[in-house]
């Protein structure tokens, strides 16, 4: 067969080219890189830590009054490989989580669904290891879903609702275009789009990088 090779490299980097081409730069949302981290109920915090503890806050984080603490735990899933020093998150919630990495499901052996941060029913359990105590979730640990938080002014400039899903463009080291990236908005948000560490990892991005909307 006859084969011209330095026609197809030409066809192919040519389609290359478009596709970067495809994805634009001028993004205008802050990115937010979510680590592994833990939220707590009341008594799960004090079976963790004992009675009436209070874990105290280290830093602020993005979302208008949540905030990282100093304490972190440890976190056992099926396959008895212990990941150490998680984070816990404040404040106290209704129901406590526990949000991994696909990879971290790897390491621990965890069926955890991606779900939306707070939709923990069904959800695959995972034991918690603290100073004081132990807890197993039969429920409760999960990979957070690609989203935006976004104020209801932000819906409007963006014409999108809470609920919606879309398209995003993320240009760091490697050009990548998130899909499914489920809108969240309230009056309680500051604008910013959340990735896991495997996400932003494999598309190059930072804390300091900036996606932007896809209009389709």
């Amino acid at each position: 067969m006859d084969v011209n090779i330095q026609e197809i490299t030409a066809a192919v980097l040519s389609a290359l080219q478009s596709q970067g081409e495809a994805i634009s730069c001028d993004g205008d949302i802050p990115l937010g890189v979510s680590n592994r981290h833990i939220h707590l109920t009341r008594e799960d915090c004090d079976t963790l830590f004992g009675a009436g503890y209070e874990p105290e806050p280290l830093k602020d984080l993005s979302q208008p009054g949540q905030y990282a603490c100093k304490e972190t735990l440890t976190i056992v899933g099926p396959s008895l490989r212990p990941i150490e020093k998680v984070r816990v998150l404040g404040p106290l919630r209704k129901a406590s989580q526990v949000e991994i990495s696909r990879t971290d499901s790897y390491t621990l052996k965890v069926k955890a669904p991606v779900r939306e941060s707070g939709d923990v029913a069904g959800s695959a359990g995972i034991t918690i290891i603290g100073p004081k105590g132990v807890v197993t979730l039969k429920e409760g640990c999960i990979i957070a879903n690609r989203h935006i938080h976004m104020t209801p002014e932000d819906g409007v400039k963006y014409g999108v609702k809470d609920g919606d899903y879309v398209t995003v463009d993320a240009c760091g080291e490697r050009k990548t275009r998130f899909y499914d990236v489920q809108i969240r908005v309230s009056d309680k948000f500051r604008l910013e789009m959340h990735l896991d560490t495997d996400d932003a990892n494999a598309a190059g991005l930072t804390g300091k990088s900036k996606v932007k909307i896809v209009k389709e």
